[in-house]
């Protein structure tokens, strides 16, 4: 049964879903019925992800090979999901570039151009021709990604974290901008997720952190995305959704605390 009926047969353009939460989120709205449009600058790992979609016979997939920070190419993927399908209504800017990972003294322009190009400027490239298109259509729902390091900082992300409070900020404008046209722009901010299957031991390290004691999966971030696509969502705009297990909740790491979590009553106690 479809949770959210409402999304049946919407057109769905994620991006950065070749893999990981963007794959997680795409498959997810597949299997609501939607037509989603598959994102990524790797092209067999878009065949891949569209195959896969096609192969559950629930919604479908297309494949919207493009980087997010090439403003034709972005162009050239919107006209190619029109074509398709004559119409856009939910955009996920998910795609997004970490590495490399370097402490600001190793930094260099070229490296800071490229994550913001990426990661902040493909939001616009992305949400600017969608957001006509909504318009003309009488709404929609943009989704962008964030991440912790929008209000809390992560050592050597310096150009990463700058994106991410960008976006927060971006959210929020273009709720304000679009809401008379009544597309809702709202964000998901992902905590701790395991998205390259890291295996057990940092998997177990990792959730030492985390107040549920566990990472999470790449489909953690799906439940959020079809809530705010959908009509439940109506009256939502402009916010941002943590699915971070309680990451950010907690004043102190739980490894570090003044009473940890391996100092807490046993079950059997209670």
């Amino acid at each position: 049964m479809n949770s959210y009926p409402s999304l049946e047969g919407k057109v769905v353009v994620v991006t950065g879903s070749g893999r990981g939460i963007g794959r997680a989120l795409a498959e997810r709205f597949a299997s609501a019925g939607c037509h989603v449009a598959v994102n990524d600058v790797d092209p067999d790992l878009v065949d891949e992800a569209v195959a896969a979609i096609n192969s559950t016979g629930t919604g479908s997939g297309m494949a919207a090979v493009a980087d997010v920070s090439d403003s034709d190419a972005v162009n050239a993927m919107i006209d190619a999901v029109m074509e398709r399908h004559g119409r856009i209504d939910v955009v996920v800017n998910n795609a997004g570039i970490v590495s490399p990972m370097l402490h600001f003294f190793e930094a260099d322009e070229a490296w800071w151009r490229r994550i913001i190009d990426v990661n902040l400027t493909g939001h616009f490239l992305v949400s600017h021709p969608a957001a006509r298109i909504m318009a003309k259509q009488g709404g929609g729902c943009i989704i962008n990604m964030s991440s912790g390091g929008a209000t809390r900082a992560h050592r050597s992300f310096t150009a990463y974290d700058a994106t991410k409070g960008g976006i927060e900020a971006l959210t929020r404008a273009m709720a304000l901008d679009l809401g008379p046209y009544n597309i809702r722009v709202n964000a998901l901010m992902p905590g701790s997720i395991d998205t390259n299957n890291f295996g057990e031991e940092y998997r177990r390290k990792s959730g030492e952190n985390v107040p549920l004691g566990i990472v999470g999966e790449p489909r953690d971030m799906t439940g959020a995305a079809l809530f705010l696509a959908s009509d439940e969502a109506s009256y939502i705009t402009g916010d941002v959704i943590k699915i971070d297990g309680g990451l950010l909740a907690q004043q102190r790491s739980a490894t570090v605390d003044i009473k940890p979590p391996s100092e807490f009553p046993n079950v059997e106690d209670l």
